[in-house]
């Protein structure tokens, strides 16, 4: 359901004045209150009373991660897993002011997520508790609320750790929202949208919408449901009579129908909106609106995926749900701008490894052509490990109502085509792992019976405790993580189960990807050469996922990979690191050279990328082993204007057509089976270039040059935010040489300074191993590169960025935030 929220402007601090409509038209106020919360790490005594005085605790907005702001130490709590970070039970506090309550009227308050073990109060009065870090949840708020001064009291306990494998944050890091309606509303998340039909002429959209009565008397009501296509345009609407019993609830069915419906997709991803109006005596008395979009989905055990009957291969990436420096408080422009750095990849799915994402972000999938793996928990009854209190403590206790909130929040979501119950959980192997499997299989079949539901497994062939069969047929498409992990399957891949279970649909939901640390290189001969963070050699580190690649991608069988990750990730780490490395961004979202491999594979636009970097000074001489990520049919590789020869590959090779020597395309004679292409050049300063040539003409060039650092640039995803005191520029900082190339082996201190209506919150560089807090505003440039946040205040006006650093040239740059 999509929220349109008021945004109130805050005049006195932590002081929220709501005032409600009307008796004439109790309209649904949908109210974002993330402003001027009350904050303190710490565990006090008697916060949530009232009359408690919170006047010297810290004012803030939330969404807020109070882990982020910590030092990295070798000793935290959180170990590896938390990326070394503090943790702790922090307090949060919300003063509001309601000028009147109308009869009957209901107030109820949602949490889009709270990381972990809150507690919530309203006037003292104790709402409830929820574990869980990653389901929205709310409370009814109606029997206590009051006119006058109202106190929301949040206590947030992270300190019991390890409870998470990878970094969690702490706090209250998504949205709050007040809900305000009358007695006869439309219930959290009672929307339900489906298109049992749907093609380009014509499309059933059918619509569940339940209906609450909270008043003591018999309500008569209409159900009016009106949709309207991305330009406002009304396309359908109908009317359903009904009564509602006192106290009751009814859940209503409609049909609609569409002719010539715009289709939702990954290339033209249209949205409708739903307004729905109930009525009463035709007076409007509630109304929500939900964004829905129109798609045929099918997964068949030959074809694969089809979206609106056209065959996808689900090129999808693994993401976590922190960014960086911001930690897993997350500002939506922050998503946008990562994820269209994926698109522009071409990928095309993710997998919200490996919990439910914040509301916002599936809301980006929708509206930019994503598919979702919408994933569920990373642990079940048994426990992992290394995970001493995970969320096996509380998974039998709660994980039925925390999979409800999740279908129910998500269910309208066009970019979710398939459900994840869970992630490599050892309940797989063990004997009543299938029914815990099978109970939440029921859940999601009930709640939302349009999408096949999928489970991760890593060890359907583990030779030390393979996953039960029954567990593995009980899903309506097999997860395979790491498919080529065991035995004869590192080269047979999924074909061992394509003949042995034939009616098997099958997908990759999490497989090695071309990882590593952004511009770090070994030259030396020894090619298991370590180094910091994750060792791979730069030769090497992608012949693995091409070889998974031109498997996957020739077997329509196979749906599809979601790679192991898109981005860098905080934690799962060892010291002296801070975070994983596997992804094909680094945490700044700064592309690594795997990035261009598939960049190479899923787009057809002409791009070249060669690696390393040419600043080589001492090695002069020694061959260096030069790559190049292409979808040109060939390249030349030349040095200081020599050439190093052409060579290509093809990628699927095509046979002989219409006759024994015949071909439909032009024919291109490969120098390698690999998917890059490779020289070994003598080093010597200069400038390396490469160009990208189709049917012999040079369509695309690259340079790498020797070159000295001379000054800062900056470049901004966005130079104009909005002044609500969450928006975001992303600021990228590069090290420059004189001629403006980016010096890929600089690592210059950077300050950054900031002027007028912004603040900056974070900067990073992409180095796993940098434990500069994620506050500081110095940062040391990694590999030429760093970035910096600035976030808007809650006025309009001019936000000015200066970089300094000694021995460079200085940077300026503007954003102007618009009230």
């Amino acid at each position: 359901m999509k929220k349109h929220a008021i945004i109130l402007s805050i005049v006195l601090i932590n002081i929220l004045t709501l005032k409600t409509w009307s008796a004439e038209f109790r309209a649904r106020q949908h109210l974002l209150i993330d402003f001027n919360w009350k904050f303190v790490k710490s565990d006090v005594k008697g916060a949530e009373e009232q009359k408690f005085d919170d006047t010297n605790w810290r004012t803030l907005n939330i969404p807020h991660d109070w882990s982020i702001e910590g030092e990295f130490k070798e000793d935290a709590i959180t170990k590896g897993s938390g990326g070394y970070l503090p943790t702790g039970i922090g307090w949060y506090r919300k003063h509001f002011n309601l000028s009147r309550i109308d009869k009957y009227q209901q107030f109820w308050i949602e949490f889009d997520g709270v990381y972990m073990n809150s507690d919530v109060w309203i006037n003292g009065q104790h709402l409830g508790k929820h574990p869980y870090g990653y389901t929205s949840f709310y409370y009814d708020l109606t029997p206590f609320i009051k006119k006058g001064e109202n106190i929301i009291a949040v206590r947030v306990d992270n300190s019991i750790q390890p409870n998470s494998r990878w970094y969690s944050g702490s706090g209250i890091y998504r949205h709050v929202w007040l809900n305000i309606t009358g007695s006869v509303h439309i219930a959290q998340w009672g929307t339900y949208i489906t298109t049992p039909k749907a093609d380009s002429s014509s499309a059933t959209i059918s619509v569940r919408t339940l209906i609450e009565n909270k008043s003591p008397i018999v309500k008569k009501v209409v159900l009016r449901s009106v949709i309207k296509n991305e330009t406002g345009k009304e396309t359908a609407t109908v009317e359903t009579p009904f009564s509602l019993e006192p106290s009751g609830k009814a859940d209503i069915e409609q049909s609609l129908k569409i002719n010539s419906p715009e289709l939702w997709s990954i290339d033209t991803p249209s949205l409708y909106s739903l307004n729905s109006i109930v009525l009463e005596s035709n007076k409007p008395i509630d109304s929500d609106i939900s964004t829905f979009g129109i798609r045929k989905t099918e997964f068949d055990k030959d074809k694969g995926f089809l979206l609106n009957g056209k065959h996808i291969k689900i090129n999808g990436v693994c993401l976590h749900h922190d960014a960086g420096c911001l930690g897993s408080a997350v500002p939506e422009q922050a998503w946008r701008r990562r994820l269209q750095i994926l698109k522009e990849m071409g990928c095309n799915a993710i997998r919200t490894s490996h919990n439910p994402p914040a509301p916002e972000f599936l809301d980006l999938c929708d509206k930019m052509g994503f598919l979702v793996m919408d994933e569920a928990f990373d642990e079940w009854v048994e426990p992992k490990g290394q995970v001493q209190y995970g969320y096996h403590k509380y998974f039998s206790e709660c994980s039925q109502s925390d999979l409800l909130s999740m279908i129910h929040r998500d269910r309208n979501h066009p970019s979710i085509v398939i459900w994840s119950a869970g992630n490599e959980v050892p309940d797989q192997v063990v004997e009543n792992g299938s029914e815990v499997l099978r109970k939440l299989i029921e859940t999601f079949h009930k709640e939302d019976p349009t999408r096949p539901v999928t489970q991760a497994n890593d060890r359907i062939a583990a030779g030390d405790g393979p996953a039960k069969l029954t567990f593995l047929e009980l899903q309506d498409i097999v997860g395979y993580n790491y498919v080529d992990r065991w035995n004869e399957r590192r080269e047979l891949y999924y074909t061992v189960d394509r003949h042995d279970h034939p009616g098997w649909k099958m997908i990759g939901t999490e497989n090695v990807s071309v990882g590593g640390i952004r511009g770090q290189y070994s030259i030396g001969p020894d090619l298991s050469a370590k180094r910091p963070g994750r060792s791979r050699d730069y030769r090497l580190s992608m012949i693995e996922a091409e070889q998974l690649w031109k498997f996957t991608s020739v077997n329509d069988y196979v749906i599809g990979d979601f790679m192991w990750t898109g981005i860098d990730y905080l934690g799962e780490a060892g010291w002296p690191g801070k975070s994983s490395s596997s992804g094909l961004l680094d945490l700044c979202g700064f592309p690594k050279d795997g990035y261009y491999f598939y960049q190479s594979q899923w787009t057809n636009k002409p791009m070249i990328h060669i690696f390393p970097h040419w600043n080589w000074t001492g090695h002069e001489g020694q061959v260096i082993s030069v790559i190049a990520y292409t979808n040109c049919d060939s390249a030349e590789l030349f040095l200081n204007g020599k050439s190093f020869g052409t060579k290509s590959y093809v990628f699927p090779q095509q046979g002989h057509s219409r006759s024994w020597d015949g071909f439909a395309r032009p024919y291109i004679a490969p120098t390698t089976s690999d998917l890059h292409l490779s020289w070994d050049v003598p080093y010597e300063p200069g400038k390396l270039k490469i160009v990208g040539k189709k049917n012999g003409e040079i369509i695309t060039e690259e340079i790498r040059t020797t070159s000295k650092p001379s000054a800062i640039r900056l470049s901004a995803d966005r130079k104009d935010i909005n002044a609500d005191a969450w928006d975001i520029a992303n600021i990228k900082a590069e090290i420059v040489d004189e001629n403006g190339l980016v010096v890929s082996d600089a690592n210059n201190l950077i300050e950054f300074k900031v002027e007028g209506e912004g603040v900056l919150i974070g900067t990073d560089n992409g180095n796993p191993q940098d434990k500069t807090q994620m506050k500081s505003k110095q940062r040391n440039a990694f590999n030429g590169l760093a970035l910096a946040v600035i976030q808007s205040t809650e006025k309009g006006g001019n936000i000015r960025l200066t970089a300094v650093s000694s021995d460079l040239k200085d940077a300026v740059l503007q954003v102007v935030s618009h009230k």
